[in-house]
C-alpha cells in the first residue's frame, strides 16, 4: 500500500516530530574555516546507555582545489553529556590512498567490541565503497585492518556511500545511498573521471538495503527508496530510523540536480518494513536552512527520556557548514 503524505499516518507523524528553529539548534563542531566547501558534519551518533557514553563519527571537509581537499578527515568522538565531544581516533584520507571520504557508522558488534562502517572512493577503479573495521574499543580502531562490506561490484550499481547501520534482534540493517546503474560506456567513463559518479549527473541516487547476522558479511536486498519526481528526483538518502508505533520514520536527503549535490536538504519517509519506504514530503522538504543554499542534511536520532536528539549538518550564512543537536520534547 502506498501512503499518501497527507491524512491520519502523516498527521500521527508530524505531531510526534514537530518542527523546531535550526538556528537556535546547539553547535557541536564548528567548520575548519569558514566560506563555501568548508564542513563539518555527516554526523552519526551512538549512544551507550550502560556506560553514560555517546559515541560520535564525523567527517571534515575542504573545497576542491585546496590541499588535502574535499573529505580528508573523519573522527571518532566521545561525550558525557551529547553536546561536547572529544576526539578519541581519526583517520585521513591519504591513509586510505582515496580521494575523499564521507559518512562513517559505529555499531556495537554482535559478539562483543566495535564494528565502524567507513565509506569512501576506492583507488582501484574511482568507485564509493563501504568497509568494516572491528576492535574492542574505537581508540583501537586500525585502517590497515578493514574488510569490505559493500562495494559497486557486490551490489550491483556503481558505487555505495554513506552508511546508515542499526540492529533488530539478531539481524544488522545497513541502508546505503548508491549510484543506479545500467549507464552506457560514455556515461560510465563521464561518471567515474573524476572519482565522484554523484557530482556528474549521469545517474540517480536512491537507497539501498544490505542485511547481516555479523555485521560483517552483508547480503545486499536491493533498492528501498527510490528518487521522487520533484525536489527529491536526483537524490533520495535515508539518514536514521526511528520507530513510530509499529512503523518506522526516516529523515532523508533530497536533492532536485547534480546542482544541489553536497547541498542536500531533508524530507521525511515512513515504512512499516524497513524495506519500503514512501516519501512524507514529495512536494518541498521538511526542514531547510533558513541561510546560503538552504542545505540542511545527514541527520541522525537519538532517543532519550522524554526527547529525541537530532544531530544534524547545517548551512552557515557564508556558504559553510556546522554541526548541530537540538531537543526535540515528546
Amino acid at each position: 500500500m502506498t501512503l499518501a503524505p497527507t491524512g491520519p499516518t502523516a498527521h500521527r507523524v508530524f505531531g510526534r516530530l514537530p518542527s523546531f528553529d535550526p538556528d537556535q539548534a546547539e553547535i557541536v563542531l564548528e567548520p575548519e574555516k569558514p566560506g563555501n566547501g568548508y564542513w563539518v558534519g555527516c554526523p552519526s551518533v551512538l549512544h551507550d546507555e550502560a556506560q553514560g557514553v555517546y559515541w560520535l563519527t564525523y567527517r571534515r571537509r575542504r573545497p576542491r582545489g585546496e590541499d588535502a581537499d574535499r573529505g580528508w578527515r573523519c573522527a571518532v568522538a566521545k561525550s558525557t553529556d551529547g553536546l561536547h565531544f572529544q576526539d578519541v581516533w581519526s583517520v585521513e584520507k591519504q591513509e586510505l590512498e582515496t580521494t575523499s571520504m564521507e559518512r562513517f557508522s559505529l555499531l556495537p558488534a554482535p559478539d562483543g567490541g566495535y564494528l565502524l562502517y567507513l565509506s569512501y572512493v576506492d583507488p582501484a577503479d574511482n568507485r564509493w565503497r563501504i568497509d568494516v573495521i572491528e576492535a574492542e574499543r574505537p581508540e583501537e580502531l586500525d585502517v590497515r585492518k578493514t574488510a569490505p562490506a559493500l562495494t559497486a561490484e557486490s551490489t550491483g550499481t556503481e558505487g555505495v556511500k554513506d552508511p546508515y547501520t542499526l540492529r533488530i534482534g539478531p539481524a544488522v540493517y545497513l541502508f546505503a545511498s548508491y549510484a543506479s546503474g545500467g549507464l552506457s560506456d560514455e556515461d560510465l567513463q563521464r561518471g567515474h573521471a573524476n572519482a565522484d559518479i554523484y557530482n556528474t549527473g549521469v545517474t540517480t541516487h536512491p537507497t539501498g538495503l544490505a542485511t547481516s547476522l555479523d555485521g560483517r558479511t552483508f547480503a545486499w536486498q536491493g533498492p528501498v527508496f527510490d528518487v521522487g519526481s520533484g525536489w527529491d528526483r536526483y537524490q533520495a538518502r535515508l539518514n536514521t530510523v526511528l520507530p513510530l508505533g509499529g512503523a518506522y520514520l526516516s529523515m532523508y536527503d533530497g536533492s532536485g540536480d547534480v546542482t544541489e549535490n553536497y547541498e542536500e536538504r531533508t524530507g521525511l519517509a515512513i515504512s512499516h518494513d524497513l524495506r519500503q519506504w514512501h516519501s512524507l514530503t514529495p512536494d518541498r522538504p521538511w526542514i531547510t536552512s533558513p541561510y546560503a543554499t538552504g542545505s540542511l542534511r545527514y541527520f541522525d536520532a537519538v532517543p532519550q527520556d522524554g526527547e529525541t536528539w537530532l544531530y544534524f549538518e547545517f548551512a552557515r550564512p557564508d556558504g559553510s557548514h556546522d554541526l548541530r543537536r537540538t531537543r526535540i520534547a515528546h
